[in-house]
């Protein structure tokens, strides 16, 4: 220090670290940097006193010097970097926020990049979540620039860790506020860190804030999106240590796993959707309630209506499970509806319900594919293009595996549009999936797509083509050609143009990787699959076997534990060597041998083994068969023939196997065969269950079709019974009019039988002498007699007018029942039988009270009065054909 300063050295350097004197503190930070810096691991003594008091490094990130709060923030970095995961756990909840509020505001560069990299180091030492969780509520500080700084600070962490490191979820809830904040800078952050997001997430961050936007903050959100769209996918640019030691885990395969890692990495962003970073919202408890009825209303506009609010519930980023079968089931029978707009909005329906449940949905895909693949028939364009999307939902709710059976049973419908639509939502399958099919499916969808080359449709045989070119992409072109067998050049090559153009994301890669790799390094012998350790004991036994005949004794208990040796022995070229007693020795070897690597053994051949066999008792009994392979030891296997039957049945065994014993062998053998056995079942089985569900689907669909029967039944008899009911009401009314008339008819033949008596009973005088006015009273016309009534009646009104039983009067100045009878110049006759008899005079005096003849006619003769009742009797018919006429015309004939 300087002179007149004191010296604080000799404190201990947690003092230092609080004491009031910035300098000290300054020192105190430096002097701690450095320390952590010489550390040979994060276990040192060094990080001690700051694991167990975590607060230290609060005050030292936000020293109120900034000299002393720039080595502070400095000493924390050294902290993080040499002392490991424990160091940033401990120290994490104290330093984020003062690092945040003081020092990414701080107006020294070298302290803003320190405080900005102990923040990258928080996170690469552990993980991301508290860190971002501790700095999000900076967001909502009084003071702008603190915000501006928090925003700045989250752009840098996406930007070097991606949105798969951390999770972008939190910040997008807060982005609307940012982007309401009344500073420019506030502003200009938030764009800055949406644009961040955009690299990443591309547009499955818009329905997180999109909405909360100005439409000006939309368009200049737009036009700095546009710039990003020409860039490539973005890439993580600092690992994690987590990340790096996996990496340094990996170096062996070396180019492979790295090109392979930098692959999915270029493919991760892409898998950011709408649906990973929304919350699961309860829809079903929104659908309402009159949903169902609705639903089954037989007015096409109320079944449209519902499914129209339906869709605005079930329309979001991220629905939550729950029992959906009922709605999928209305959903499904509205495939058959007649209208076409029914038919598209239950279609729409369908695609958003499995967007929003994605793997959820998969159970009710029964329910739903079979009727929408059935009602691809449609030719309307746009009906067509939403069953597509409604299938192309339900499929990535499900596996290629459970959808090709559906695919497969119509792709030979009877009806075109059906077998076009089916085939190319094939074609869309086998680019999506991202499970290659197994051999059986690929021989499936060959077969079926084969059968599409022979169609009378351009667009089936392209299509047909297409699939294949598809197939062929996902399988390879190796694996595809015995499949291609027999069909003709042109129709390869079209294969081949639809092979080079497609796109798929499975692809049938890690399959013969690994096989090659198993069984690669051991070439020839089958020495590799005993492993390095087996190996060494075979070199070593071998060479023993060699060069070491003397020792005889010791054949007899080696001799049960060469079965497991038996391997590595015959590995070395040997195919006979049932000398497996010998084997056992070798075992004890194990530490010298293994410096022979087993991949050497090959390399060197025969001769070089036998400097090695120190055990001469080990090795006699398998000598002779090694004698005999190189033809110097043959006559020492005669030697000892009692032992070597005893091992020949197990000799057998050891070539074909590999490091394994005859009984190990055959139990492998069986559990392969039982594997196989079971596979076939499992296989078995799946269909049968596969076969069930489509027949509960189609007795699903029958029942719900009888159900609609039933009710289309109910409704045409209620109708009937309403019909029936009026009909009998109509029929009683009927009745009653037509007894009314049969009355009114009944008394009319009473007044006409009446007036034919009258009429009758004026003609029974003995002499035929002509009737009196008085007995021919419908004849005459009241303006004749004096005290006549000059009023006139018509038939009709009168018999209308009359009592039902009252009996005609004779003392009517003219009857009632006569027709209109003038007897003077302006009378109108109306066809009267009495118009010759109008001149006839009359007795003045003729009294009508009574009814009776007072007088006779003057001048008249007999035969005047016959004639005139012949026009009587004329006058009587031409009455009763009037009476006729009129029932005729009311509509009712005499019973």
């Amino acid at each position: 220090m300087a002179d007149g300063e004191p010296d604080y050295s000799s404190l201990p350097l947690t003092e230092r670290w609080v004491h009031k004197v910035w300098k000290v503190r300054k020192q105190a930070y430096e002097e701690a940097a450095k320390q952590f810096e010489i550390t040979p691991d994060e276990y040192d003594p060094a990080f001690r006193p700051f694991n167990q008091d975590p607060s230290l490094w609060k005050g030292a990130v936000a020293d109120s010097n900034v000299a002393a709060q720039s080595d502070g923030i400095a000493a924390f970095c050294a902290f993080l970097k040499f002392g490991g995961k424990e160091c940033c756990v401990r120290s994490r909840g104290q330093v984020v926020t003062p690092i945040v509020e003081k020092g990414l505001v701080s107006t020294r560069p070298a302290t803003k990049a320190s405080s900005l990299e102990a923040l990258l180091l928080l996170i690469e030492l552990d993980v991301a979540g508290p860190v971002i969780e501790d700095i999000l509520p900076a967001v909502s500080a009084k003071q702008p620039k603190v915000i501006a700084a928090a925003l700045a600070a989250l752009t840098a962490i996406f930007h070097n860790y991606g949105c798969k490191v951390a999770d972008p979820k939190p910040v997008l809830k807060i982005l609307p506020k940012a982007f309401g904040h009344a500073d420019k800078n506030v502003r200009a952050e938030a764009t800055n860190l949406a644009v961040e997001f955009y690299r990443w997430l591309r547009d499955a961050m818009k329905p997180m804030f999109w909405g909360d936007l100005k439409p000006t903050q939309q368009s200049d959100l737009e036009a700095q999106f546009e710039k990003i769209k020409a860039e490539p996918p973005p890439k993580q640019e600092r690992l994690l240590r987590s990340q790096q030691a996996a990496m340094a885990r990996a170096p062996p395969p070396g180019a492979e796993g790295e090109d392979m890692g930098d692959e999915d990495g270029a493919d991760e962003p892409a898998e950011v959707d709408a649906f990973d970073l929304a919350e699961p919202q309860d829809v079903l408890s929104k659908v309402p309630a009159n949903f169902h009825d609705n639903l089954a209303s037989s007015k096409w506009k109320d079944r449209k209506e519902a499914l129209e609010a339906l869709y605005a519930v079930l329309n979001v980023p991220r629905s939550k499970d729950g029992d959906f079968g009922e709605i999928n089931r209305g959903l499904a029978k509205c495939m058959k509806d007649a209208n076409i707009a029914v038919v598209t909005q239950a279609a729409q329906c369908i695609e958003v319900l499995a967007k929003g449940l994605r793997k959820s949905y998969g159970k009710y895909r029964s329910i739903v594919m079979t009727p929408i693949m059935e009602r691809l028939k449609e030719k309307k364009q746009s009906v067509s293009d939403a069953l597509g999307a409604a299938l192309d939902q339900v499929f990535l709710a499900t596996s290629l595996s459970d959808c090709l059976e559906d695919i497969l049973s119509y792709l030979p419908h009877k009806n075109p549009q059906v077998k076009e639509g089916t085939m190319k939502f094939l074609v869309r399958c086998l680019r999506t999936t991202r499970e290659p099919p197994s051999k059986q499916e690929v021989a499936s969808i060959v077969e079926a797509a084969k059968k599409l080359l022979s169609e009378s449709s351009e667009g089936l045989r392209s299509g047909g083509a297409e699939v294949l070119g598809t197939v062929m992409k996902i399988i390879g072109e190796r694996a595809m050609n015995p499949h291609l067998e027999g069909l003709d050049e042109i129709r390869k090559n079209k294969i081949k143009e639809y092979f080079d153009k497609a796109e798929v994301k499975a692809k049938e890669k890690p399959k013969p990787a690994p096989a090659p790799v198993a069984r690669g390094p051991p070439g020839g012998p089958k020495k590799i699959v005993g492993g390095g350790a087996k190996k060494a004991p075979g070199a070593t036994k071998k060479a023993a076997i060699a060069a070491a005949p003397q020792a005889v004794p010791d054949p007899a208990p080696p001799a049960p534990q060469p079965a497991s040796r038996a391997a590595p022995g015959s590995k070395l070229g040997v195919p006979k060597s049932s000398g497996l007693s010998g084997l056992k020795a070798p075992q004890r070897r194990i530490g010298p041998p293994g410096i022979a690597s087993p991949r050497r053994a090959p390399a060197a051949a025969a001769p070089p083994p036998p400097l090695e066999d120190e055990e001469p008792p080990v090795s006699p009994p398998p000598k002779p068969r090694i004698g005999l392979g190189r033809g110097g030891l043959a006559a020492r296997s005669l030697a000892k023939p009692a032992a070597m039957p005893a091992a020949a049945p197990s000799a057998p065994s050891p070539p074909p196997s590999s490091g394994l014993t005859a009984m190990e062998r055959a139990e492998l053998e069986e559990l392969r065969a039982a594997n196989e056995r079971l596979t076939k079942q499992v296989d078995e089985m799946r269909h049968e269950r596969n076969k069930l569900m489509s027949e509960i689907q189609e007795l699903k669909n029958q029942n719900a079709g009888l159900i609609e029967d039933h009710t289309r039944d109910v409704l045409s008899i209620k109708a009937k019974e309403t019909q029936l009911v009026r009909a009998r009401s109509d029929t009683e009314a009927a009745e009653q009019t037509n007894e009314r008339l049969r009355r009114e008819l009944d008394r009319l033949k009473r007044a006409l039988s009446k007036a034919e008596l009258n009429v009758s009973g004026g003609i029974g005088s003995p002499g035929m002498t002509s009737p009196t006015p008085d007995d021919v009273g419908i004849y005459r016309d009241g303006a004749n007699y004096s005290g006549a009534r000059t009023n006139r009646m018509s038939f009709t009104s009168t018999l209308s007018e009359e009592k039902e039983n009252g009996d005609a009067p004779h003392n009517y100045p003219r009857s009632k029942l006569s027709p209109e009878l003038r007897y003077g110049s302006g009378s109108s006759g109306r066809g009267s039988p009495a118009r010759g008899f109008r001149s006839m005079p009359t007795d003045e005096g003729v009294g009508h009270g009574t009814g009776s003849t007072t007088s006779s006619v003057t001048g008249g003769t007999g035969t005047n009065g016959v004639e005139s009742w012949k026009r009587a009797a004329e006058v009587t018919s031409q009455l009763k054909a009037r009476i006729e006429q009129m029932k005729a015309k009311q509509g009712f004939n005499r019973p």
